[in-house]
């Protein structure tokens, strides 16, 4: 018998919760980051390290809901290997996503993070899920300096 989607869902948010194959620091960062969500305390501690324009490692730390560090787990997977302009069309389409464009739903690019669709319906938790991203565009600035 097949699992609900919703299930599967559900399990996949939990396996980036638990056990995130980007927790922990990159070696000879190029940005370091610290990013809190003031509405529920969620924190994220992002370290990146870029090479030509290249995203070539990141990796993340923190405390807070299944859903901010799951979605700072996939924002990892989707952000390694990728150009900064790349990165921007994610996590523009992420956004879109957290504001429950149903398009963003359905769009493969986004990989695992559509998991995080429901997430649109807890307004409170939007901020959560965006956390990583936040911390990414704050590593772009540094980094760039």
């Amino acid at each position: 018998m097949a699992l609900p989607l919703e299930s599967v869902y559900q399990e996949l948010i939990l396996k980036h919760y638990r056990s995130s194959a980007h927790r922990g620091e990159v070696e000879e960062p190029s940005a370091v980051v610290a990013e809190r969500n003031p509405l529920c305390g969620d924190d994220i501690f992002l370290t990146v390290r870029v090479r030509e324009g290249i995203v070539e490692d990141v990796r993340f730390s923190g405390h807070g809901c299944a859903i901010s560090q799951a979605a700072a787990s996939m924002m990892c997977e989707h952000a390694v290997g990728k150009s900064w302009d790349e990165i921007h069309l994610v996590a523009n389409r992420f956004r879109d996503l957290m504001h429950g464009n149903e398009e963003a739903a359905r769009d493969r690019a986004l990989g695992d993070m559509r998991a995080l669709a429901g997430v649109a319906k807890l307004p409170r938790r939007v901020k959560c899920a965006m956390l990583g991203w936040d911390a990414l565009a704050e590593a772009e600035k540094q980094a760039s300096r």
